[in-house]
């Protein structure tokens, strides 16, 4: 990670400032797999902390938290726990094409982002901010900056006065081989302005 900041700081002030201010970024790191996409599922649109209290209540209930179980449970019993209708359907259809081999998360760490977007894309309910966060948490991916992020979106506009989504994405070339780095330094500023911790 050191390589990485040094780099950026080179790159751009905005990151020289954010570790002088700051410190360094925690880099998130989540296991792999099923749970984990149901945890992202349940992260969109929400804060992570309201996410995590719906998601140990989906593992209190469900012991053995598997594709099969999850999609015995009705909707209702989803709808008791918190989750929506709309999240719920997202969740039964990651079930649902694991259970038919539709997916085979086992084979993705062996595959290029691109691959791995293109697999992960054809299941309902999951986008580019899920496919961003699984391929940056859980298989490491070095270059990528999520902006359909909101936290990453208002930190550009905060330091970097850029507005608009595609001039982000242009401004953001220069960061790369490390735009996941960026992104967890952004982020890292996010959450130190506002006095908020988030466990990842």
């Amino acid at each position: 990670m050191q390589q990485a900041i040094h780099y950026l700081s080179e790159k751009d002030p905005i990151f020289k400032t954010i570790v002088e201010k700051y410190g360094l970024p925690v880099i998130p790191v989540r296991p792999q797999g099923f749970e984990t996409l149901v945890l992202l599922i349940l992260e969109q649109q929400v804060s992570i902390d309201s996410a995590k209290a719906t998601f140990l209540k989906l593992k209190a209930k469900h012991n053995h938290f598997i594709p099969e179980k999850l999609l015995e449970s009705s909707d209702e019993e989803f709808r008791n726990l918190g989750v929506s209708r709309q999240k719920t359907s997202y969740i039964k259809a990651l079930a649902t094409a694991l259970l038919n081999k539709d997916l085979d998360l086992e084979s993705l760490p062996t595959k290029s982002a691109q691959e791995v977007r293109e697999e992960l894309i054809k299941i309902k309910g999951i986008g580019h901010w899920t496919i961003d966060i699984y391929l940056m948490f859980c298989l490491q991916a070095p270059d990528l900056i999520p902006l359909g992020d909101i936290a990453v979106i208002n930190t550009i506009k905060e330091l970097l006065n850029i507005h608009d989504k595609e001039e982000m994405e242009r401004y953001a070339l220069q960061w790369s081989p490390h735009r996941s780095v960026a992104t967890f330094l952004l982020w890292h500023y996010y959450l130190k302005q506002r006095n908020r911790t988030v466990v990842y």
